[in-house]
């Protein structure tokens, strides 16, 4: 680490759309153990980053992979270039946080660990939901064994409204943009690896989406290695808000996380008892995971640790999630075989040019 007098952590960031904006935000007013030196964009927002005083910007990633004073980047940028900078961000020696997902090929994700496993260097891939309190209670719950055995997990994840059709085009589809996190959360909570999947989908709400092979409404059963069951069910609007609930349910009892509000308050009158729609956006919802995840990130870089949420984890939920896509395209449930996982990929694996 080059900061070992000051004892921070110094990082570029590449990509500043909302959660590269979120994140390089958060690091400025929140976390004092990490310092942003850079951040760049090829459609920065100048007067943003002038408010914020960054002191390097622009659109070449170069000025942070070649600066020895960084230790570390945030790849924010969008999903196609993921890979192409991880291994560029290695090479270099720094340590690296990436968004999810690392890729939608399996084997480009293959490839990007190897580069970060020859250089030595600490990868965190972004599934912030392990940070959230409720959440990360329920994970603390569970492993101490207040459930008793895990049978069933329930997952409700239900975005308050559909993401732009370009994004979606060019997303992977529900499995690997929207359920990804819930694969990462039912594999996290449970402690076990899933070994089947069963998916069902249906065009609720956009019908231009059957075009793309794609649904915008889901149910996803799955089958633990430990014998428990699960369900999660997606949409892709739900018109009351970000609609984001967790249930294990075991042998001995359930652990519940619910909806996170504005306000915990609750109104009582002859005529009704009313409470707070739940939060309408996910930079909202999760502003506590964001800032958990990037300081258990510091952390393991001062301390020399590997990471908590590593590469494996952001290679097995797409595994899954090709599982998922390859059920609900066949109707069939699908069995997944961690030993070969790339038979579940459709297409040869895609080489994005780098961020530039």
């Amino acid at each position: 680490m080059n900061n070992q007098k000051e004892n921070t952590i110094c990082v570029g960031i590449i990509g500043a759309g909302r959660i590269g904006k979120r994140h390089a935000e958060n690091i400025i007013r929140h976390i004092h153990q990490i310092r942003l030196k850079a951040i760049v964009d090829i459609n920065l927002d100048s007067a943003w980053v002038n408010a914020l005083s960054i002191a390097v910007s622009g659109d070449d990633v170069q000025s942070i992979f070649k600066d020895p004073t960084i230790d570390a980047v945030l790849i924010c940028s969008p999903a196609p270039t993921h890979v192409p900078l991880i291994i560029e961000a290695a090479a270099a020696g720094k340590h690296i946080f990436c968004e999810k997902p690392l890729a939608l090929d399996i084997l480009a994700i293959q490839q990007a660990l190897a580069a970060v496993e020859q250089a030595k260097v600490i990868l965190q891939v972004g599934f912030n939901r392990r940070f959230d309190p409720n959440f990360a209670k329920v994970k603390r719950v569970v492993q101490e064994g207040g459930i008793g055995d895990p049978h069933i997990i329930h997952i409700t994840s239900r975005d308050p409204e559909p993401p732009p059709r370009s994004y979606i085009v060019s997303s992977g589809g529900i499995f690997l943009d929207m359920s990804i996190h819930d694969f990462d959360m039912a594999r996290f909570l449970v402690g076990s690896e899933i070994t089947e999947v069963y998916a069902t989908g249906a065009v609720l709400i956009d019908p231009t989406l059957a075009q793309q092979g794609d649904v915008d409404t889901a149910v996803i059963q799955l089958t633990f290695a430990n014998g428990a069951l699960g369900v999660i069910d997606n949409s892709r609007q739900a018109v009351y808000g970000y609609d984001q609930r967790v249930e294990v349910f075991g042998s001995r009892g359930k652990m519940l996380a619910q909806n996170v509000s504005a306000t915990q308050t609750e109104l009582s009158t002859a005529d009704a008892v009313t409470n707070e729609k739940p939060m309408h956006f996910f930079l909202d919802r999760y502003q506590a995971s964001y800032l958990a995840e990037l300081r258990s990130f510091c952390d393991c870089i001062r301390h020399d640790q590997p990471a908590s949420v590593d590469g494996q984890d952001g290679l097995i939920p797409v595994i899954i999630g090709h599982a998922a896509k390859r059920s609900y395209q066949s109707h069939q449930p699908v069995r997944i075989d961690y030993e070969h996982p790339e038979r579940l990929c459709d297409t040869p694996s895609i080489n994005s040019p780098a961020f530039r």
